[in-house]
């Protein structure tokens, strides 16, 4: 009887661990591993990325001198602390916080592009360019009740 006892709880705890794995690992398929995918700072599953971790996402990117590094740390560390206030302002309705953050972006994108050489410029307004796309669909997909994929 306690031979059966362990045979089921044995069963038991692999179906669950390979449920669980199997799980991941289709999550994981779904997930792109581009490492030339545009920087997240927005939000992504885990939320925003932190300044630090988009410096190491972008230097990796665009191959950031560590004069640049330098340069570029301090706007993306306003961006987000910028971000913060205006999601956390509780007086300003959702458009118009969504204006002032995309303003903020903007304003950031260009400053970010002053610092960058002109072979880094194109890849990154690639990178902008492919992650409005993403937003986009992601959009659409909301809109249409989440039956869309993106890409």
């Amino acid at each position: 009887m306690r031979s059966m006892l362990h045979k089921i709880a044995f069963s038991t705890a692999l179906c669950v661990g390979l449920s669980s794995g199997a799980a991941l690992l289709a999550q994981d398929a779904a997930t792109p591993q581009d490492s030339t995918a545009a920087p997240m700072h927005h939000g992504g599953p885990h939320g925003p990325m932190s300044p630090d971790r988009e410096l190491e996402h972008l230097t990796k990117a665009l191959n950031l001198s560590s004069d640049q590094q330098a340069q570029i740390k301090p706007i993306l560390q306003d961006r987000q602390t910028q971000m913060m206030q205006i999601h956390e302002d509780t007086s300003t309705a959702r458009p118009d916080k969504m204006a002032k953050m995309k303003s903020l972006d903007e304003a950031s994108n260009s400053k970010l592009e002053a610092v960058l050489t002109a072979d880094q410029k194109p890849k990154y307004e690639k990178m902008i360019a492919d992650r409005k796309a993403r937003m986009q669909e992601m959009r659409e997909s909301h809109q249409n009740g989440g039956d869309a994929q993106p890409q």
